[in-house]
């Protein structure tokens, strides 16, 4: 993607022990409320529930095909995991109280649109899964297994009937595997876990100017000098394809042009636009040999993707490289072409033409939306709603993926605020119209990201864009969201998502120490800076090692909203003595854990630079306690020395050393409910 748009453990001290929950744990089953995310679009709780034990059998009914039969095996591998009961053998043989019927085929490509919907209905007596085809039963099962919990009876699920279907057809992650290469292994956990939360489009990025990594056999330069010896074969590619189909999600690749395209022309300079060897960022589009490569490298890629959809790219094109070139500048001049938009649009077209030639349906970010541009071309929204609904009203079908970047290190409730058709830039849209926005796409570029920490940039957070494309328009509630994703996060881990461990794995490395409790306290409070900030306080390059602790923790710090949420019920005279019983602990914690870490933090150099923001932790607790004092005994407070205070939290709560110190704000808030005198 390109550069611009590219977000329980115990503590002793003493004998005092202080009880924290881990970032994105399960919380204790509530009874009355249903822990599944997607939410389904109907659901009828009954009465009881059903168990599940050795006895457990699945059997399937209907319409069959292999694909059925791994997504059984897939489900009992995964409820296996979570159970720890060999189910993933016996269910098959055992006397069957699960039925699932598929009554017809879904397409041999998958499509856009096809019928998704299943009805699961669970009992105390046994459980019936029925679809028109695959597509449905794969939900279904997904569904069911989010529904599985631990009970003082045994694992069981409730008892409920579920009528469900996708709010709309398209609902895609993006993985950018052009800025850094991304193994397989990481592509297939992601696509396990895409299909746990029913997403259904895999959009494949696999060039840009850092890199080329997909094989071309008619090119093969393009591997050979451009992809730094990491590339996927086209058998690995074949491989992910019927990975993806397997788990109901289809395979859209990206191929960015004509810009961000300078890998292509370390094998081939020819196509470049700059004047100088070496150093073109931009594809020339006024020479017949860009076309003529251009035509039989969309043939060979759409001969290997099967998906009706193909990306090409367009965004963020700086024109100065073709307005500074003679030569393109006099083509332009004999052709009436007044700018370097007029001069893309004249490429976007004759690009279009070549893909709809290979019988694909070109898909470009916003860029490509210009006069003329033909209805089919489908459009990827980066820049915001407006362009989406811009598209609509042009006739053309579009996505949005404004809002869904998470790689900005954003909170999950903001990207679950941000809806395809819920803006003011929508509300004027006709009904026909409407319909032409398909959903949308989280995207994660890699620019910052490595094969070791994707996984916990990408969950749990993604979660709620799922919720947001599948659910119906009018679930909203933000603390039932965030209750689910604990859930769901956890569930993650048995499709070997790794986003729950990789944090503690690099903080080891970090320390040098198996159990690095005192910085493990100050990494649940900290993450790195909201939007590009992040790049412009560190140099990053591809070669970057990405070993910090703003590489290692979430793009949300869990602790630090939980702890907000108490700060504003207790600045709220709504606080339970629970609330401030944890807040104290948790000050407490934060108070007294520089003095544990700092002689620990010089030991390596990875966390030197950590010594002020643990300092500054310790003081804000500090304050944090005095304010909590005051509350609770509603004495007042000097005025300059609150007016300090709240400086001192201002100030803390910049980015420091690449990290945020998320509770210094929840802090600043318990100071400002407090009087003075």
């Amino acid at each position: 993607m390109p550069d611009f748009r590219r977000a329980g453990f115990l503590w002793f001290f003493g004998f005092f022990p202080i009880i924290l929950s881990l970032p994105w744990r399960a919380p204790a089953q509530e009874p009355e409320s249903l822990s599944l995310m997607p939410l389904p679009s109907q659901s009828e709780p009954g009465s009881g529930e059903f168990l599940i034990d050795g006895s457990f059998g699945i059997e399937l009914t209907g319409y069959a095909e292999p694909r059925l039969e791994n997504a059984r095996q897939r489900f009992l591998d995964v409820l296996s995991r979570e159970t720890g009961i060999p189910l993933w053998r016996a269910a098959v043989a055992n006397k069957p109280n699960f039925t699932v019927h598929t009554e017809g085929p879904s397409l041999s490509v998958q499509q856009i649109g096809e019928d998704e919907s299943y009805r699961l209905k669970i009992s105390m007596g046994g459980v019936q899964l029925s679809a028109a085809n695959p597509l449905g039963v794969l939900h279904g099962l997904q569904t069911f297994l989010v529904l599985a919990r631990v009970t003082p009876k045994g694992f069981s699920v409730p008892a409920i009937t579920i009528e469900d279907r996708p709010r709309f057809p398209w609902r895609g992650l993006l993985i950018d595997s052009g800025h850094r290469f991304v193994r397989l292994p990481v592509i297939k956990r992601n696509l396990n876990a895409m299909e746990a939360v029913k997403l259904n489009v895999f959009h494949w990025r696999f060039a840009d100017d850092a890199g080329f990594h997909i094989e071309s056999k008619r090119f093969p330069l393009l591997q050979e000098k451009a992809s730094g010896g990491f590339y996927y074969t086209e058998e690995e590619v074949k491989e992910i394809i019927a990975y993806s189909r397997d788990r109901g999600i289809r395979v859209i690749p990206e191929f960015d042009m004509p810009c961000h395209t300078a890998s292509w022309f370390r094998a081939y300079p020819e196509l470049g636009s700059g004047q100088i060897p070496g150093q073109s960022g931009a594809m020339d589009p006024t020479r017949e040999i860009t076309y003529t490569f251009l035509s039989a490298f969309i043939e060979e890629m759409a001969k290997l993707f099967p998906d009706a959809f193909f990306h090409t790219g367009g965004d963020e094109c700086d024109f100065h490289e073709w307005e500074s070139n003679p030569h393109i500048q006099e083509y332009m001049r004999v052709h009436g072409i007044k700018d370097g938009a007029a001069l893309q649009a004249q490429f976007t077209a004759k690009i279009q033409r070549i893909v709809a030639q290979n019988k694909k349906i070109m898909m470009g970010w916003d860029e490509v939306l210009q006069p003329g541009i033909p209805n089919d071309v489908v459009i990827q929204s980066w820049r915001g709603s407006k362009s989406l609904a811009d598209a609509a009203r042009n006739g053309n079908r579009g996505i949005l993926s404004s809002g869904y970047y998470i790689d900005l290190n954003q909170s999950a409730a903001e990207h679950y605020a941000v809806d395809p058709l819920g803006d003011s830039s929508a509300a004027s849209l006709t009904p026909e119209e409407k319909a032409r926005v398909l959903g949308g796409e989280a995207t994660m570029w890699t620019d910052i990201v490595s094969d070791e920490n994707l996984d916990n940039r990408v969950w749990p957070r993604t979660v709620a864009i799922a919720e947001r494309l599948w659910s119906p328009e009018d679930v909203r509630e933000v603390d039932s969201m965030y209750r689910r994703l604990g859930v769901v996060s956890q569930k993650l881990g048995y499709y070997g998502v790794r986003h729950r461990l990789i944090m503690e794995e690099m903080l080891e490395r970090m320390s040098g120490d198996a159990d690095p409790v005192g910085l493990r306290v100050l990494a649940d409070v900290v993450q790195p800076p909201k939007g590009y900030e992040r790049q412009q306080l560190r140099n990053f390059g591809d070669f970057t090692p990405l070993n910090r602790l703003d590489d290692a923790v979430p793009p949300e710090s869990e602790t630090a909203r939980v702890f907000d949420g108490i700060v504003r019920r207790i600045a709220g005279g709504k606080a339970t003595t629970e609330d401030w019983q944890q807040a104290q602990q948790w000050l407490v914690l934060w108070r007294d854990n520089d003095a544990r870490l700092k002689p620990l933090l010089t030991r390596s150099f990875l966390t030197q630079d950590l010594a002020p923001v643990s300092r500054n932790l310790s003081e804000v607790a500090i304050i944090g306690l005095q304010a909590l004092d005051d509350l609770q005994n509603n004495r007042p407070v000097n005025a300059d020395v609150r007016n300090r205070n709240i400086d001192f939290l201002n100030a803390a709560a910049k980015p420091q050393v690449v990290l945020l110190l998320m509770v210094a704000p929840s802090v600043e808030t318990l100071v400002k409910a407090t009087r003075t005198n």
